[in-house]
C-alpha cells in the first residue's frame, strides 16, 4: 500500500519510465500503448429509516483517481506487454456514525483521509489470445468486478481470453484475493451464499471459472460458464440472448438465465436460478419487463466482497432478489434523449418486487431505482458526465432504505 502521495507519484512516476523504456527497441510497445486518468467524484446519501437501527443514517463524499496505463505488445510471435492501474480514494467529508457507504474503508473512529493501491499486469498474446496475470478486472457471468463506488472492485489471479474462431470468445481464469471498492490491501475471497452456509474453519483460497460465448445464429448468441469457488459451491450458468429487429429503430430483445449452484466441500448450497428479461425498443424508448425465480434449499451464490452477480434483477439497494424461494418481477424503462435532439442525456427508471422467501414464505421486498445521467458532448466540459441516482427499498424481512448518489466523472486522456 502507497503510504503518501510522494510515494503514490514516485511510484507511477517510475511505472511510467519502465513502461517507456522498451520506445527504443520495440515501437509496437509504446505506439500502441494508452495512458488516461479518470477523476470520480462521489457524494451518497443514505437513510435507514429506522430510529433503532444500529446506524440510522450513511452519508459520505469522496474524489477517486483511476490511472490505467496500458501498453501495447512487443513484436513477434508472442507479444509481451504490461498494463499498470493506480488506485486512489480521497475523503471529503464523513464521520463516524455516517461510514458503512462503501466509498471509504470504515473503523472505530470513522474514515481514514484516505486509501490507495497499485496493481500491476503482464500480458502475452498469440495471435488473438490474450493471458493476462497479476491484476485482473474481470467482467463475466461467472464473475464480474464491481465499479459502483469511487474506485472498482479488482482481483488477483489469471484470465485468458481467446477469439480464434469467428463468433466464439473463450474466457477461463483463475482468481485468489480480492482489492474491495473501498480498501488498499488484497484479501482473501468471501462468499454470498443467500442463506447457504460454510462449514467453520473451511477457507476459501481459489476461485476458477471458465466457458464460451458464441454467436449460434445473426442475432443469436449462447453462453455457458462453469466455476467454483472453494469450499463454498459449484456452478453451471447458461445464457441465450436474441435480437429481434422489427422495422426501423424497433426491436425486440430476450435475454434468458439459468444457473445451477451446488454445494463444495461442507458447504450447504442448493439453488436453481431462472431469470429472463424482454426489452422493446424504440426511437429512443425502451420497455423491459423481467422475471427471477429461485429454486432449492438456498439462495443464488456468488463471490462475495461486493461483486455484480449476473442476475436479471440484480438492482441498486436491494441487490440481488435472490433469497431461497424468491419471485420477483421487474418493469423498466428507459430513455434516451438522442432521439429527440440532446445527445448524452438519459433517463432510467424501474420498478421491482419480490415475495414468497423466508422461513414462513411471508417475506416481501420492492424497490424503486431513477438514473438520470449526462454527458457533455461538446466545448470546454467535453466528457464530463454527470449522474444522479435515486432509489427506494422496503421489505418486510429487513430494513427500509432511501437512497441518492451523485456521481461527476471525467476522464484526461493522458498518451
Amino acid at each position: 500500500m502507497l503510504k503518501t502521495p510522494i510515494a503514490r507519484g514516485v511510484a507511477l512516476a517510475t511505472l511510467g519510465a519502465t513502461l517507456a523504456i522498451p520506445t527504443m527497441a520495440q515501437a509496437a510497445f509504446v505506439d500502441d500503448s494508452k495512458v488516461n486518468l479518470e477523476l470520480r467524484n462521489f457524494y451518497f446519501n443514505g437513510d435507514n429509516r429506522q430510529d433503532d437501527a444500529a446506524q440510522s443514517k450513511a452519508e459520505e463524499w469522496a474524489q477517486g483517481f483511476i490511472l490505467r496505463a496500458e501498453s501495447g505488445y512487443t513484436e513477434g510471435t508472442v507479444g509481451f506487454g504490461v498494463d499498470a492501474l493506480g488506485l486512489l480514494g480521497v475523503k471529503l467529508d464523513s464521520g463516524r456514525g455516517r461510514v458503512g457507504t462503501g466509498l471509504l474503508p470504515a473503523n472505530d473512529n470513522g474514515a481514514p483521509d484516505e486509501f490507495s493501491s497499485l496493481g500491476l499486469t503482464a500480458k502475452a498474446k498469440i495471435s488473438n489470445t490474450v493471458l493476462k496475470v497479476g491484476t485482473i478486472e474481470p467482467k463475466n457471468m461467472a464473475i464480474s468486478r464491481s465499479d459502483s463506488r469511487v474506485v472498482p472492485q479488482v482481483f488477483t489471479g489469471t484470465q485468458i481470453v481467446s477469439n480464434e474462431i469467428d463468433g466464439l470468445t473463450l474466457d477461463a481464469g483463475y482468481i485468489n484475493q480480492v482489492n474491495n471498492r473501498n480498501s488498499s490491501d488484497y484479501e482473501d475471497l468471501g462468499a454470498s451464499l443467500n442463506g447457504g452456509a460454510i462449514a467453520a474453519g473451511n477457507e476459501i483460497d481459489d476461485f476458477i471459472f471458465a466457458g464460451a460465448s458464441y454467436k449460434l445464429l445473426k442475432n443469436l448468441t449462447g453462453s455457458y460458464y462453469y466455476s467454483n469457488l472453494e469450499e463454498a459451491y459449484k456452478q453451471h450458468s447458461f445464457n441465450l440472448i436474441h435480437v429481434l429487429p422489427l422495422g426501423e429503430n424497433q426491436s425486440l430483445k430476450t435475454d434468458l438465465r439459468y444457473a445451477r449452484s451446488t454445494d463444495d466441500g461442507s458447504s450447504t448450497v442448493d439453488n436453481k436460478a431462472y431469470g429472463a428479461m424482454v426489452t422493446y425498443s424504440v426511437s429512443g424508448h425502451s420497455f423491459g419487463l423481467g422475471y427471477q425465480e429461485m429454486n432449492g434449499d438456498t439462495g443464488f451464490a456468488y463471490v462475495g466482497g461486493g461483486t455484480d452477480p449476473y442476475l436479471v434483477n440484480y438492482v441498486m439497494i436491494g441487490a440481488d432478489f435472490a433469497k431461497a424461494n424468491e419471485e420477483s418481477w421487474q418493469a423498466r424503462y428507459d430513455y434516451n434523449f438522442a432521439a429527440m435532439g440532446i445527445p448524452g442525456l438519459t433517463f432510467m427508471t424501474r420498478y421491482v418486487t419480490g415475495d414468497n422467501f423466508g422461513a414462513d414464505g411471508r417475506g416481501k421486498e420492492w424497490e424503486r431505482d431513477t438514473d438520470i445521467g449526462y454527458v457533455f458532448q461538446e466545448g470546454s466540459l467535453k466528457n464530463l458526465g454527470i449522474k444522479w441516482r435515486n432509489g427506494t427499498y422496503r421489505s418486510n424481512a429487513d430494513r427500509e432504505i432511501d437512497q441518492n448518489r451523485l456521481i461527476v466523472s471525467y476522464t484526461i486522456p493522458l498518451m
